[in-house]
């Protein structure tokens, strides 16, 4: 009876999650597989990534490469487009914490892993330098200004194709990291639970935040039986309960930061581990030593017993590898402790996107709905089929969407009033072509070639001068042919349907063909009936076989007949003697022939 009950914890997962996120987001993406898949150390669910993304192939890392996580033993691999991006609906203002990890595993057997950028929102996150054997992982947290989060990878390197094995996108609540301009994000450096011997992530972090053990001194375990995590940024309370120990003489250096130009912020979590009641004191500072400065750089601390003194560092810039200590006060009779710490490089401010109107086009077409992320940012990374202004927050000024595959009718983007060039030739759009393109007051050419709109053209489109219009071939009705009509400025599409009048010339060629040559054996069999008839051949009479004078013309008549009904078969439904053997004569399926 016990195996079917190994099966709670998976079945009970959703309701679990429900209850402890609400209408949180607590998403991860297992990229380049099919299945799904429940860690069985904290029953996380991970979904598949093959019906949330249509570009790029599935790959697995080599066997010798195999990662004790499943998750990373897959990834997918984009070979084309300038950006591929994965998207997750947010709520906006609301702040998230990403996390994205690459495990190139050798999967190409060319032991060459790559280094390509990673993207979200629109902004630069980082430049991702894979390894042959590792997982690298990078995070950030910030506030969505969309109701979006997107996630994406950019080629920037000839035959480095970027890939991406695991996205985890999570809720973090307001108050975490709240000291920081919310304007801007916070990308990781380091994430420290020191003393530890084991990570701590989700379900111990409700943010599902990963605390890499770090053991950098002696480590110490705590005597508390319960310790009150409450406080700044809400850290789990398994964090406090190992820290690491210095010297009432040395200091204790816990952390570097790099030089990078940008700002850091620093936070540290300090928890007593035993009672020092009134016979010891335990105090010390803050200190940071480089090359053009030193010092300390807060007030002493104190570490409560069973509860925790978080302590932070706020917009700390560096101009050369600074370390960061604790030094013991003069009075102290204990040396410093430390339990956790993180550090953080702040970005610049985060864009606000592309203008909103503008970022709602992939939803006009459904084809279009394969495209995600930001349509113009990063400004070199723009979607492959628009270009964008400069703006702060850009505006999408032209569409070239020519022989997109593109139905239906003409969607309302009117709101895309930035608009200069909207080019949507050789699709197959119908309905009336929407009287609000003339009145778009950027648009200069509008191409709407080759498609099957009905009606007529708007007065405000062939009456605008300034307006470089080119309808030719768009409008079909039942039973007729597509008219062609262009303004009196308009030039030649620039890249038109194939010609579909292939099955239109055999069809008048192949029987005229016949007809002559039926017409010409009529002729030769006439003259011979008035000579005189050979010696070695019956002699016909009367032109018929009963002595019908018109027998011969009925003959001949038959055969037209017969050879119209095999001709009109031949090209109409099977092979036709004038193509290849691999070519066939269906009127829309022939080589070369466009179905229009």
């Amino acid at each position: 009876m016990a195996g079917p009950f190994k099966f709670l914890p998976i079945l009970l997962l959703p309701l679990f999650t429900f209850s402890v996120f609400g209408e949180d987001v607590f998403v991860s993406i297992n990229c380049g597989e099919s299945e799904s898949y429940v860690n069985p150390d904290n029953f996380m669910p991970w979904t598949p990534d093959d019906t949330l993304i249509s570009n790029g192939v599935a790959r697995v890392v080599q066997s010798s490469n195999k990662n004790s996580d499943p998750v990373m033993d897959t990834l997918r691999v984009f070979t084309t487009r300038k950006k591929n991006c994965y998207s997750a609906e947010v709520t906006r203002g609301q702040k998230v914490l990403v996390r994205a990890s690459f495990n190139y595993g050798n999967y190409d057997k060319l032991s060459s892993p790559p280094t390509f950028d990673l993207h979200f929102d629109g902004n630069f996150w980082t430049t991702v330098e894979t390894s042959l054997t590792e997982v690298i992982m990078h995070e950030v947290t910030y506030v969505a200004k969309g109701d979006e989060v997107s996630v994406c990878v950019a080629q920037t390197k000839p035959n480095q194709f970027p890939f991406m094995s695991a996205l985890e996108i999570r809720s973090v609540h307001s108050d975490v990291y709240s000291d920081v301009d919310e304007s801007r994000a916070l990308i990781l450096n380091f994430r420290s639970s020191f003393g530890a011997s084991e990570l701590v992530r989700f379900p111990k972090d409700r943010y599902d935040r990963i605390w890499t053990p770090s053991a950098t001194a002696a480590g110490v375990q705590t005597e508390a039986f319960f310790i009150n995590s409450t406080g700044p940024n809400n850290p789990p309370s398994d964090i406090l309960q190992t820290a690491i120990v210095g010297s009432t003489s040395n200091p204790l250096t816990f952390a570097q930061v790099p030089p990078s130009g940008a700002s850091f912020y620093l936070t540290m979590y300090f928890s007593e581990v035993s009672d020092l009641g009134s016979t010891q004191t335990r105090s010390f500072r803050i200190y940071e030593t480089s090359t053009t400065r030193s010092g300390p750089l807060q007030l002493p601390i104190s570490p409560p017993y069973e509860a925790v003194d978080v302590r932070s560092l706020t917009n700390y810039t560096v101009d050369s590898l600074t370390n960061i200590s604790l030094v013991a006060t003069t009075d102290s009779d204990l040396p410093p402790i430390i339990n956790a710490a993180e550090a953080f490089r702040i970005s610049g401010v985060l864009t606000d996107g592309t203008d909103f109107n503008d970022a709602l086009l992939k939803d006009t077409f459904d084809v279009l709905g394969e495209w995600s992320g930001d349509p113009c940012l990063p400004a070199s990374y723009s979607w492959d089929w628009l270009n964008c202004s400069d703006d702060a927050t850009p505006r999408v000024t032209s569409l070239y969407l020519d022989s997109f595959e593109l139905s239906g009718s003409f969607p309302d983007i009117s709101s895309m009033d930035a608009l200069e060039i909207i080019d949507l030739h050789n699709n197959t759009l119908t309905g009336t072509i929407p009287d609000f393109l003339g009145s778009m007051p950027n648009l200069q050419e509008l191409n709407l070639a080759d498609n099957e709109f009905s009606g007529s053209i708007p007065a405000t489109l062939s009456k605008n001068k300034k307006l470089k219009l080119n309808v030719t071939g768009s409008f079909c009705t039942p039973g007729k042919s597509c008219a062609s009509s262009s303004s009196p400025g308009s030039t030649g599409v620039t890249k038109s349907k194939k010609s579909s009048s292939l099955p239109l010339v055999l069809g008048i060629t192949i029987p005229t063909f016949f007809l002559v040559w039926v017409a010409v054996g009529i002729f030769i069999v006439l003259r011979k009936k008035r000579k005189p008839a050979n010696i070695n051949m019956p002699v016909v009479t009367g032109g018929g076989a009963n002595g019908d004078a018109n027998g011969l013309h009925k003959i001949g008549e038959g055969m037209v007949h017969e050879m119209m009904e095999n001709v009109g078969q031949q090209t109409f439904g099977s092979p036709s003697p004038l193509l290849d053997n691999d070519q066939t004569s269906d009127l829309y399926g022939q080589k070369g022939v466009q179905n229009p």
